[in-house]
């Protein structure tokens, strides 16, 4: 892929640098690279499936196209003719009489420019009709021995524009037949190394990660031998690979590929060049999944400084920068609480930290609002502002956490009205937060209103009813309402049970909450240490025998126990506590 950026004019460039930026959960996509001869027609399709880690980064736009957005964004970065002739089929004597690379290249790109604008318009079924024609004709050539970089290169843009139509199994089949071709091909084929990435991607998407790899390196391998070792050429490929490697669980890998892109592009770029952002946003998030967030503050700084310098202190990008900045200071700031066990010198460090992620929040809101760069009801300014609420009700400002779940509650009644289901979960964290006041009464007012527009929206048994249910047990536990919370703790406990399984995690937090309610009723302590059993062992199997989880839980049940005056079966569950405790306190010394 990527290389659709090496036909656009400079008019089109200027409008790829005046697009906007986004935030994506650990995604990266086509760089602009400098042109080289020979190249296959590039589409633009998405590299990588949605999987994501939990902390957020921004990159341009121009440099990503998003999973959902495949018929919406098909025409954003590809050149073509603007008046879009029928592609001639491959049976067609007219296709195979000029057998050049040039005019099998505009061939392809008329094909591919003729399924994206059908998309484009809505038009499915056409685009559907008109892949299948052409899949049959290259499969009766390949049926009847053509299996040349010809048929691979077709067979690739039908699979393109049966991945843009959503139609995952479809493109499998075609991968198979492809695989066979492009398995008995030489290297030194034109366009093999561009099919090769295509493939690699695709395969990244059915979630086959080892062909995906596969099909990466070799793509790697034959560009390394065109352009060198250090050409910027190759961080298509190797972005495609740290990506995969990634997903597999191989971070380690994927940093050393990821660090490779960057010191390439440096020497290629400079350490300024926007094209950084991408590896380096990447590079921080693997940082934080692998626990190290005090090494990923330095790239997303970069990133920020970066956006800074390109487009100045007011624009959107950054703003979005300054987003993923406040995320890694969270993460930072946690890490080093839990490091040296909250000592006072720790709780100075991560309020400071926290803090100045609140700063970095509020100046990016201003930013994004100012310049108009976002919509007031998108997503990402939803999640942004959530995030920020959160932020200011652990250092203890509730009013003014308060204030951002209230103006996105308002926001979403505004967009969608008073009774529609997506108001659910601001009611639910304005709860929350009035709970945290000791506000219980408003607190149940908001869970019965949540109550009430699920009810009417949401079929019988469906388990997103539970988590307000679950609240709202809380609400009434506090509220001295024991006998209504149990009997609310009781009915999430079943619905969770029927939709997520006896041993889920979602069983586990109605099983704790049921505990704690029964154990203030007073009920039978022998019952209680049931179900905190159960709970032990959802809890094993989610966190490990070893988590926090489980000492939590082990101290609970000893307590009962000692309250029964079981002693037999207190001793060893107390040896158990003991020993991961004393592990535990190991861990936060060194």
């Amino acid at each position: 892929m990527n290389q659709v950026y090496l036909k656009i004019q400079n008019s089109e460039l200027d409008e790829l640098k005046r697009q906007k930026v986004f935030m994506c959960s650990f995604t990266h996509t086509s760089i602009p690279f400098p042109k080289c001869s020979g190249k296959l027609y590039m589409v633009p399709f998405k590299m990588f499936a949605g999987q994501s880690i939990s902390r957020s980064c921004a990159i341009p736009k121009s440099l990503v196209f998003g999973d959902e957005h495949y018929g919406k964004q098909l025409t954003s970065c590809v050149s073509g003719p603007t008046n879009i002739q029928r592609f001639k089929m491959l049976d067609d004597p007219e296709f195979n009489t000029p057998a050049n690379t040039n005019d099998l290249e505009r061939q392809l790109k008329d094909f591919f420019s003729e399924v994206k604008a059908m998309i484009k318009m809505g038009k499915e079924e056409d685009a559907v009709a008109l892949l299948q024609a052409n899949y049959e004709a290259v499969k009766t050539q390949v049926d009847s021995g053509d299996q040349g970089i010809e048929e691979a290169a077709l067979l690739d843009v039908i699979a393109l524009g049966y991945m843009a139509l959503g139609d995952l199994k479809t493109v499998g089949s075609l991968m198979n037949v492809q695989y066979k071709i492009v398995n008995e091909l030489k290297d030194e084929e034109p366009y093999l190394d561009s099919i090769l990435m295509h493939m690699g991607s695709m395969h990244s998407k059915l979630e086959d990660f080892e062909k995906s790899i596969t099909f990466y390196r070799r793509s790697l391998e034959i560009m390394e031998r065109k352009f060198g070792s250090n050409s910027s050429l190759l961080c298509t490929p190797l972005l495609g690979m740290a990506k995969v490697l990634g997903y597999d669980g191989r971070t380690t890998e994927a940093i050393k590929i990821y660090q490779r892109v960057i010191t390439v592009l440096e020497a290629s770029r400079g350490e300024e060049g926007e094209e950084l952002a991408v590896p380096l946003c990447a590079l921080g998030n693997l940082l934080i999944k692998e626990g190290k967030a005090l090494d990923a503050e330095y790239p997303f700084n970069r990133v920020l400084k970066i956006f800074t310098r390109s487009y100045g202190e007011k624009d959107g990008r950054v703003g979005m920068a300054m987003c993923s900045l406040a995320q890694v200071k969270c993460v930072k700031g946690e890490f080093i609480s839990y490091a040296v066990h909250f000592t006072l010198s720790a709780k100075f460090v991560k309020r400071r930290e926290v803090n100045d992620a609140i700063d970095l929040y509020k100046t990016a809101i201003n930013i994004l609002n100012e310049s108009k760069y976002m919509a007031l009801d998108d997503k990402g300014m939803e999640k942004m502002r959530i995030d920020l609420a959160e932020l200011l009700h652990a250092v203890g400002r509730q009013q003014e956490g308060r204030a951002m779940l209230e103006e996105c509650l308002l926001m979403s009644e505004k967009v969608n009205g008073k009774k529609h289901p997506s108001l659910v979960p601001h009611l639910v964290n304005l709860a929350s937060s009035y709970s945290r006041s000791k506000n219980f009464a408003e607190a149940e007012r908001l869970l019965r209103i949540s109550l009430q527009i699920l009810g009417k929206n949401a079929p019988p048994g469906d388990p997103s009813i539970t988590f307000p249910m679950l609240n709202l047990a809380v609400v009434l536990f506090n509220l001295h309402r024991y006998e209504e919370a149990e009997r609310l703790a009781m009915d999430v406990l079943h619905l969770r049970e029927n939709a997520f399984g006896k041993e889920s995690v979602p069983v586990g937090e109605a099983l704790d909450c049921l505990v704690s309610i029964q154990s203030r009723l007073e009920r039978d302590n022998g019952e209680s240490v049931e179900l905190l059993k159960r709970l032990l062992k959802i809890q094993e199997k989610a966190f490990g025998p070893e988590s926090m989880e489980v000492v939590e839980t082990l101290k609970r049940i000893v307590h009962f126990l000692d309250k029964m005056g079981l002693k037999n079966e207190k001793i060893p569950l107390q040896k158990r506590l003991s020993v991961l405790r004393n592990k535990h306190k190991h861990m936060i010394m060194y």
